[in-house]
Order: C-alpha cells, then sequence, then structure tokens
C-alpha cells in the first residue's frame, strides 16, 4: 500500500518542483491543479479564482469552530535560472543525498508543500480546530503579485471575511548569532518602493569632455546614494528583535547590541559590529539601491537625458513622501535630478499583532525544544503586505530545522537552490501542531 502523500511531503515537494512556473510568466495553472486534486480527494472544499486563466489562485477551507478562520498562503511561481550553473536539473525535483533539489525549494514552493501536507494531514485525523483554517495557493509573487494576492485582496476581500491572523514566508529557519540559534518569526516587513530618476544635462558632441552634464550628475548621484546610510529609525519589530537577541547575549555584547536602539549611535555600533551588521542595517534604516541605468544614443554624444530606476524598501510606518525627504538630504544640492515614486505597496504597516507569536513559537519549540524563537522584521517583501490592507496580520512562517553549514538565504534565487527532505517533514509537523493547537487556548 503506497504511503500517503502528506506522508511524504520531501516527495510532494518533488512534484511540486517539476512544474515549470518561472515567473514572468509564470502559467501556474498545471501546478496549481494539481494541488487542487490532491485536496478534493481528501475531502477539502476548493475553489477557484483567477485573473488570467493561465495563472489561477486556489483557496481551500478545512472547517473549524466559531473562532476567527486561519490563513495560510504561498505562491508556485519562482524566479528563472538563467545563467546559473547547476549540480543537478533546475525543475528535476532531484532527491539526493537527503536533499529535494530545484528551483522553489526554498521559495517558496517548499513552504506550499509542508501547507498541503499539514492540511491533508489534518483531514485524514478529521482535527477540528477552533476556528476554519484558509489554504491560498497564489500565482505571481515574484512579479509583484498583481494577478496573485493582490488580485484576491482587491477583487475578493469578502472570502477572507474575519481572518485575523496570516501565515506566508518567511521566517521559522534557523539563524546563527554570537553561538545562539535563534528562529526569527517575521511580524513585519518593509515596504516595496520603485523609484523612476530623471538626470538631464545640456548634451553635446563628445568630442568636447564635458564636466558638469548628464553623466557627471548621475556619478555624482550614484557615489552619495551607495556611500551615505539614510537615518537611522528604530521601528517596533526592530526594536523586539534586538532586544530577544541582547538577551541571549553576554553582558558586554548585549549592551553594544542594545545601543543600536539609540539612533545617535546606531551607525557607530553598526561599523563595529562586523558581520552581523549586514543583517542589522536594513532593519535600521530606509534603504535605496539604483539597479537600472538607461540613456545615451551613440558614442559620439554626450546624453541630455539618463533614466535611473532605484529599488528602495521603506520602514513600517514610513510613507513616500518622508522616504524622499530623507532622500534629498542624502543628495544634497545636485541639479538636474527628478525622483518619481513607480510603485509603492504600503498599508498602515506600523501596528504589529502579536496575538499569534505565542502559538508560533510553542509549535516551534514543542517540535525543536533548544529553538530560540524571536520577532523578526523582514528587509524584503512578501505577499503578506496586502493582506494587511485587510486588517489581517502577516507572519513569516514556514518552520525548517536546517544542519549549522546549510546557507538558507544564500541559496534562495540562486543555483543548487536545494532544502533537506528532513527539514520539509520537520515544517510539516510544526504547521499540523499549529492548526490542531490554532484557538485552543
Amino acid at each position: 500500500m503506497t504511503t500517503p502523500i502528506h506522508e511524504r511531503p520531501g516527495d510532494l515537494l518533488s512534484e511540486l518542483i517539476q512544474f515549470e512556473t518561472v515567473n514572468p510568466p509564470g502559467e501556474e495553472r498545471a501546478c496549481v491543479e494539481y494541488i487542487d486534486g490532491l485536496l478534493t480527494e481528501a475531502g477539502i472544499a476548493t475553489e477557484t479564482l483567477a485573473a488570467e486563466s493561465e495563472r489561477p489562485n486556489l483557496l481551500a477551507r478545512l472547517p473549524g469552530g466559531d473562532a476567527s478562520p486561519l490563513l495560510m498562503q504561498g505562491h508556485v511561481d519562482v524566479v528563472p535560472t538563467e545563467g546559473q550553473e547547476w549540480d543537478e536539473e533546475p525543475f528535476s525535483g532531484t532527491q539526493k543525498d537527503g536533499f529535494v533539489w530545484g528551483r522553489g525549494a526554498l521559495d517558496m514552493k517548499g513552504g506550499v508543500a509542508m501547507m498541503v501536507a499539514a492540511m491533508l494531514r489534518a483531514a485524514e485525523e478529521e482535527v477540528e480546530p477552533a476556528g476554519d483554517v484558509l489554504l491560498l495557493v497564489l500565482s505571481d509573487e515574484e512579479v509583484g503579485g498583481d494577478v496573485g494576492a493582490k488580485y484576491m485582496v482587491e477583487k475578493h476581500p469578502e472570502r477572507f471575511a474575519d481572518v485575523e491572523y496570516a501565515i506566508g514566508e518567511f521566517g521559522g529557519f534557523p539563524l546563527r548569532i554570537d553561538e545562539t540559534e535563534f528562529y526569527p518569526i517575521q511580524v513585519a516587513e518593509k515596504r516595496v518602493c520603485w523609484l523612476e530618476a530623471t538626470v538631464t544635462g545640456r548634451g553635446g558632441h563628445a568630442s568636447r569632455p564635458q564636466r558638469d552634464g548628464a553623466m557627471n550628475t548621475l556619478g555624482k548621484l550614484l557615489t552619495r546614494l551607495t556611500e551615505h546610510r539614510l537615518p537611522a529609525r528604530i521601528t517596533p519589530p526592530a526594536r523586539e528583535f534586538i532586544e530577544a537577541l541582547a538577551a541571549e547575549a553576554e553582558s558586554e555584547r548585549a549592551e553594544q547590541l542594545r545601543g543600536l536602539l539609540d539612533p545617535e549611535r546606531t551607525d557607530e555600533i553598526l561599523d563595529e559590529l562586523g558581520p552581523v551588521a549586514e543583517r542589522l542595517d536594513p532593519m535600521l534604516h530606509n534603504t535605496v539601491s539604483p539597479t537600472v541605468v538607461n540613456g545615451g544614443g551613440k558614442v559620439n554624444v554626450h546624453p541630455a537625458e539618463v533614466d535611473l530606476r532605484l529599488d528602495a524598501r521603506l520602514l513600517p510606518g514610513v510613507t513616500p513622501e518622508e522616504f524622499l525627504e530623507e532622500l534629498w538630504e542624502v543628495i544634497g544640492d545636485l541639479e538636474g535630478v527628478e525622483f518619481e515614486v513607480a510603485r509603492f505597496d504600503g498599508g498602515e504597516g506600523n501596528r504589529v499583532d502579536m496575538g499569534l507569536f505565542d502559538l508560533l513559537s510553542e509549535s516551534l519549540t514543542e517540535n525543536h525544544p533548544k529553538a530560540v524563537p524571536v520577532p523578526f522584521l523582514l528587509t524584503g517583501a512578501t505577499d503578506g503586505r496586502f493582506f494587511e490592507q485587510l486588517d489581517i496580520q502577516p507572519y513569516g512562517y514556514t518552520p525548517l530545522k536546517l544542519p549549522p553549514t546549510f546557507e538558507f538565504e544564500a541559496l534562495v534565487h540562486a543555483a543548487n537552490e536545494r532544502v533537506p527532505a528532513e527539514a520539509i517533514a520537520f515544517g510539516t509537523e510544526t504547521l499540523s501542531t499549529v492548526i490542531r493547537e490554532y484557538g485552543s487556548a
């Protein structure tokens, strides 16, 4: 007799990886239909909602009691693999040496496999949580979520009536700092704010050098943006994270970490901290990264206009207007530069509801007693930002128990993305605990 797929979450992940859902174009339909089939066969009610026929979203519901529904959400689109050298085919789902290999193993078909397996297990065991448990399988996270989470929130908000908490990527994986194995649970994330800058100058024939043209201004702009931090800002979730780190540190290190919470000292201490500062720095500042330059058409002509695109990430509660004020303080008196906000995925963003944190923390330690869960501010962005617009508190929680040498973040979007099959089994068990215990307190 074949072991049910929910008892083999590593095999389920392998199956999901074999659907080539590279975004763009995405084409997630076959993968979503496969998941739909598994859930429907288990007697779980599902519905499909789509802005584009080849890019559907699947919503499943496990019935519970009268408490608020709990939402689990994850995406099945993945980033491209072009230009990367893989030891195993990226869409083979190869299982080798205890690992499941392939694009999406970590981001985030691994998380989806755990959620699906946990739902299937709960259905088989006839678990009745205090409230309904919803599973939302999404398209299009990697290119902005317009036909995925954004579409669901804007066009079908009634599907999430009374939901207070959502679980998605990323969180619940080990973060080793000063010999302590923390397990960050994401309670907030930075906001996407894409900018378009126009840099203008007088142009002219390139045989006559210019020291005041658009290229000169562009060079100064790039230098100032990349050499200087924006002002330190201490948000509540960053404060909680750093206080949690300090609580586990020796006294001298703890004092240093707590010093980060004084904006007058933040940057000075970051410069003293070494490698750990790379993780903490963007949690304590708005950031802006120049990423794309377009300008000039002929090698012998000074361009009169250069276009620059920038990826800015704003701390919770910061508006684009406040951010641009910070930006101009750094740029100074440069003339010929204009900024336009091309996209801002905002929301209130400064309210964190910790009501689910204890359950997530206890479910983690029940399955891994040595774990030290801590609240965490993600410096990237996830689909969770859209659900905030419905007053739903998103948590990053895709639990993985990983070996000490495993570089989780280095493999996301990279060649040889893979995950231990045992880690997927651990995550499934932990999410099963969440479903079983939800609302029981």
